[in-house]
């Protein structure tokens, strides 16, 4: 896929989040890292109504829904202030489906594309080539 210049690139585990700009141009996109940001994992994903117990005990992926929670809040405030024009999300597929339930509507009027692969420990050229092969 061609990647617009200034676009946004969000990898997302359900631990991890890393942005990048596209600083190259449409043809050959060039990722820059951004700052981390900071997630707030307060707001609670679709596991919230879920408790862990002998029974039941995936207390670990409560908090990985919470964390795609709380990028789609941080992703969905950058989208309603225009900090975010262009969007592309890399996120393992456990994740990315969590992403989805928080989307907002500024959100997806931005997301050009998702892609679902686990990309969050790979350097960015490995990034780049998934992109380019969308």
């Amino acid at each position: 896929m061609k990647l617009p210049d200034g676009a946004t690139v969000a990898v997302v585990d359900g631990t991890k989040v890393k942005l990048f700009r596209n600083s190259g141009h449409e043809d050959t996109p060039s990722l820059t890292a951004l700052p981390e940001p900071t997630v707030n994992q307060d707001n609670h994903g679709s596991g919230a109504g879920h408790h862990s117990s002998s029974a039941n005990p995936d207390h670990g992926q409560l908090e990985e829904d919470s964390h795609s929670a709380g990028v789609a809040a941080m992703l969905n405030k950058a989208a309603t202030t225009g900090t975010i024009k262009n969007l592309v999300v890399i996120a393992s597929p456990r994740a990315l489906g969590e992403l989805r339930k928080h989307y907002s509507k500024p959100l997806s009027a931005v997301l050009d594309k998702e892609i679902a692969k686990d990309l969050t420990g790979h350097p960015i050229p490995e990034i780049e080539k998934a992109i380019a092969a969308a």
